[in-house]
């Protein structure tokens, strides 16, 4: 069991996966010598999955798992975490719109949380996705409470026990929104972190598809559906969480 597991969906990005995992290794090998690195092409029609399969062939530590047909981003980042084994599970996009070294600032506060969940403190996308992006947040914390400052801030970081004891079901664009409902009422610790957000340089982002949207809608209007008719529903193990094993 690594220390520390980073789970990268990726569709169709076959100009940035190489970049990215290059930057992923350089920036473990110095935070966490002790990780794994889990790809999941999610029913990519470029080169994604192939080019994952060379990195790998040099490195044990990066590893890809397939899904022979898209299922949405949600179904990515899950099948990510829930094939990951380490310890602490960290979650990021593989556009290359993060700044990996900042995952130190996640790291920094395990000791007390649980959950720690980015926000981009400036973000660095077209205003119709800004616009959208700022309308969905504010959508579900009015609907559930409080869930996140960004609720689609693809950088974030979480025990074990978190992936393994939520019920997540949303498979679109809810994922996220959903992941932080359950794991908040179901008591974990929190913690939000700012972090850098950078413009998209190649490759083509698929999250403004209206098919998209409307698979979003549909799922966060099944989750509000069931948590008002069991609100108790998630309920944590009562298994302590783990403390992090991290070596530096």
């Amino acid at each position: 069991m690594p220390a520390l597991s980073v789970a990268f969906p990726a569709h169709n990005e076959a100009e940035n996966i190489v970049d990215v995992l290059g930057d992923a290794v350089r920036v473990l090998e110095d935070i966490e010598p002790d990780y794994e690195i889990v790809v999941v092409d999610d029913g990519s029609r470029d080169d994604t999955g192939e080019l994952v399969q060379h990195v790998a062939a040099s490195n044990p530590r990066v590893r890809l798992v397939r899904h022979e047909v898209n299922q949405g981003y949600g179904a990515a980042v899950w099948t990510g975490l829930t094939s990951s084994t380490g310890e602490l599970r960290f979650f990021t996009d593989s556009d290359g719109q993060f700044k990996l070294d900042e995952l130190r600032l996640l790291l920094a506060e395990v000791p007390g949380a649980d959950f720690v969940a980015g926000f981009r403190l400036e973000r660095q996308d077209p205003p119709l996705r800004l616009l959208n992006g700022w309308g969905w947040t504010h959508l579900v914390n009015l609907l559930f409470g409080h869930a996140a400052r960004d609720v689609d801030c693809a950088f974030k970081l979480m025990r074990r026990q978190v992936v393994e004891s939520l019920p997540v079901r949303s498979r679109g664009a809810t994922f996220s929104a959903e992941l932080l409902i359950r794991a908040r009422r179901a008591g974990f610790r929190f913690e939000e972190i700012g972090v850098t957000h950078l413009p998209r340089t190649k490759g083509n982002p698929s999250g403004a598809k209206l098919r998209v949207i409307l698979r979003a809608f549909k799922e966060l209007l099944a989750l509000w559906i069931e948590l008002r008719q069991h609100p108790q529903a998630v309920v944590k193990s009562s298994e302590p969480p783990a403390a992090p094993i991290l070596s530096a």
